[in-house]
């Protein structure tokens, strides 16, 4: 079991220690839940009132908390305790599954791939002619990587992955389990003879850099040319990106949203869980389209969007208002 004092914690945090103890602490939890043993975190004043109630003897805060942590008790004050947070669950993260050989028996590795130094391959895999894995790549098992694609190095890939034929992942990216980058894109005509025609999906995906694709997402090729996710996007669980979108740097998709094909995200969109965006649609740089809203057209940098059809959050605010009010009224 691992074990750390206030001091070895703070090495890592580089925080300020305010009060004393002596406990060393075995993991991480919290407030409620917290043991002597275990540290904690408080991210917002409005949590503070649970600090007197909880039984850990370490907690990370904002250097704008206004309570004492007590006898026997501390805190690391730092400026964001949620990023300190990050970096002590890493400190106390149990070790990852056990690969025995670099490469399993049972894994079915083509000769023309090219597999870089160090990287490990599951049992069950399946990885394609001509498919490059860089160096200290992870695949776990049942994973399917067809011809020619390309995964950087450090970059993990979890069980029951597909990645389609010629489809790029760069380095350091983390694929969630039954993710499925390549699929064809949803495109169909319809044709007085056979009802609706298929229409060929020749592109691919291209994923950036430190990209992480929650689980059961699906990215779908381009018809033509590629779809697209620019360096440190973060794309939540149950997520649909359509064929031809693309992404660019460090744009968030929260749970069950979704992309029609060809719509343009700039850097640092925020898209919340369960919007939906028509395609052929562009959302400037730094714009947020808020839960569940429904964006028909075009939205400029910066702006907050809600609603369905969705509308800038301000006018979304007023017309809710609105209607309350109208139905407050009906009820005298």
């Amino acid at each position: 079991m691992k074990s750390y004092s206030i001091q070895e914690i703070n090495e890592v945090i580089n925080g300020v220690i305010y009060g004393t103890t002596s406990q060393s602490i075995t993991a991480t939890e919290q407030l409620e839940k917290a043991t002597t043993s275990e540290i904690s975190f408080i991210g917002n004043k409005k949590y503070e009132k649970y600090w007197s109630a909880s039984n850990a003897s370490i907690a990370v805060v904002n250097e704008d908390i206004s309570i004492e942590p007590g006898e026997n008790r501390a805190f690391i004050k730092v400026k964001n305790a949620d990023l300190a947070m990050s970096q002590i669950l890493a400190l106390f993260a149990p070790p990852t599954p056990i690969f025995h050989n670099n490469i399993h028996k049972s894994a079915n590795v083509d000769e023309t791939a090219i597999i870089g130094e160090g990287a490990r391959i599951g049992a069950g895999c399946y990885v394609g002619p001509n498919v490059k894995i860089g160096a200290n790549a992870t695949i776990y098992p049942n994973v399917t990587i067809l011809d020619e694609c390309t995964i950087g190095k450090n970059t993990i890939i979890w069980s029951g992955t597909v990645v389609r034929e010629r489809c790029h992942i760069g380095n350091d990216c983390i694929i969630h389990p039954n993710a499925t980058i390549g699929a064809d894109g949803f495109g169909f005509r319809p044709c007085k003879e056979k009802g609706l025609v298929k229409i060929p999906q020749i592109g691919n995906v291209i994923i950036g850099n430190g990209v992480e694709i929650g689980a059961n997402t699906c990215v779908d090729r381009g018809k033509f040319s590629s779809t697209v996710l620019g360096d440190g996007c973060k794309i939540d669980n149950l997520v649909q990106i359509g064929h031809n979108s693309k992404l660019g740097k460090f744009c968030i998709m929260a749970g069950n949203s979704g992309l029609a094909g060809s719509v343009t995200l700039g850097n640092g969109v925020i898209i919340g869980g369960s919007a939906s965006i028509k395609d052929h649609t562009t959302i400037g740089d730094g714009a947020i389209v808020g839960a569940g809203s429904g964006v028909t057209c075009d939205v400029p940098a910066g702006k907050t969007m809600l609603g369905y059809p969705a509308v800038e959050a301000r006018d979304a605010l007023k017309q809710w208002a609105i209607l309350k009010r109208m139905v407050c009224d009906s009820k005298k």
